[in-house]
């Protein structure tokens, strides 16, 4: 099997969930005998195109800011000027029979756009990974331009196409604005389950933890007031991460009593480190209100951590925790009593570590893989 992602970005050279699944998805298909070209800016030195663990990275346009100013947005020229990029050398390597599937991951959207272009001409399928779908979030991130992007959003669910979804919540949400949702598969995000538990504690751990950007949604405000509840003087939370809410988060924890036991570590460059303040944490807490997945969970729950996160019909918080760990209302009272109990010795009836071997990317690339065949033989 012969497949081409394309994708703006290019882990590791660029760090974040999609880019990352399609890392962990290719370098197993390799292994497997697969051949896997990705379709990328160049975030990379070296040659436009070149060998990176087995996968073929080929450049299309050059590395570029992804972000436009301070409010944590992607940059919508950077997607539309790679989508403009992609169309032609996909095209021609497709016409030239070297690809039997495309596989495309939503967001961007114009990217999945420009690989459905590429296609024309050709018998090549196109597969898409919907991380998340937005509906009415667009409101909130585009202002007075969501009917563009909601418009955006609803052209890419209608174009034919075979669609999988991170979650269930994701193939619901998916089905409303345009897919069938009998066509839609559900592939979870993955984890490195045997790294996670062969990482060593971080010698300079957190009692709490939090990992992820600091954005609005993440909630972690209620983290921040709910913890100054409730942790006695010797307890510590720890905030890895970074984004525009940084700063209004580091000024909201001056004002508290437990200023002292907060620490914001930011961005770690090194995912290890991240993996290493987990497995030294007893509580991972993130009330998150939108997730379309959250790899968090899984890695934490992996971690041997007791995890809480929101029960909020936008997040997909409950498909990853299951009885695993603990749901409740993204407010400072609900996750006040909660954390309380985590702190005190309360666990999950279910073990946490047991439910995260569901999430080990070995299992997500061969659904994948199946996927993937079943789209080029016909059987979708």
């Amino acid at each position: 099997m012969r497949v081409a992602f394309v994708s703006n970005v290019v882990y590791p050279f660029v760090t974040g969930g999609a880019e990352k699944r399609i890392h962990e998805i290719g370098t197993r298909l390799t292994n497997k005998g697969h051949d896997v070209t990705i379709y990328g800016r160049q975030f990379w030195d070296g040659p436009e195109e070149t060998t990176h663990e087995g996968m073929t990275l080929r450049a299309v346009a050059p590395g570029t800011e992804l972000y436009t100013g301070d409010d944590g947005r992607r940059s919508i020229t950077e997607a539309l000027d790679f989508a403009a990029r992609t169309v032609y050398p996909l095209n021609k390597y497709l016409r030239q029979n070297d690809h039997d599937v495309v596989v495309a991951s939503v967001f961007p959207h114009f990217p999945v756009l420009a690989a459905k272009l590429a296609t024309v001409g050709t018998d090549t399928p196109l597969v898409t990974t919907w991380h998340e779908v937005w509906g009415d979030y667009w409101n909130d991130y585009l202002g007075h331009l969501a009917p563009f992007g909601k418009l955006t959003e609803q052209i890419t669910a209608r174009i034919p196409q075979h669609p999988i979804a991170v979650s269930g919540i994701t193939a619901d949400r998916l089905a409303r604005i345009g897919q069938d949702r009998t066509r839609i598969r559900t592939i979870p995000n993955g984890i490195d389950f045997d790294q996670i538990r062969a990482i060593e504690p971080a010698a300079d751990g957190f009692d709490v933890l939090f990992a992820g950007r600091l954005i609005e949604d993440k909630r972690v405000d209620v983290l921040l007031r709910a913890f100054d509840r409730v942790a006695p003087a010797d307890t510590t939370l720890g905030i890895v991460g970074d984004g525009p809410e940084r700063e209004a988060l580091e000024q909201l924890t001056t004002t508290l009593n437990s200023a002292d036991q907060i620490t914001f570590l930011g961005f770690l460059d090194d995912y290890a480190d991240v993996l290493a303040h987990m497995r030294a944490a007893d509580v991972f807490a993130s009330p998150s209100t939108r997730e379309g997945f959250g790899i968090t969970y899984a890695e934490a729950m992996a971690a041997g951590c007791t995890v809480i996160g929101a029960d909020h019909p936008d997040s997909a918080a409950d498909e990853v925790i299951g009885d695993a760990g603990f749901l409740v209302e993204p407010t400072v009272d609900a996750l006040t009593k909660t954390l309380e109990a985590a702190l005190c010795g309360d666990r999950p009836s279910s073990d946490p570590v047991e439910r995260a071997q569901r999430y080990d990317w070995d299992a997500v690339a061969d659904q994948a893989e199946t996927a993937y065949q079943n789209a080029i033989d016909g059987s979708w």
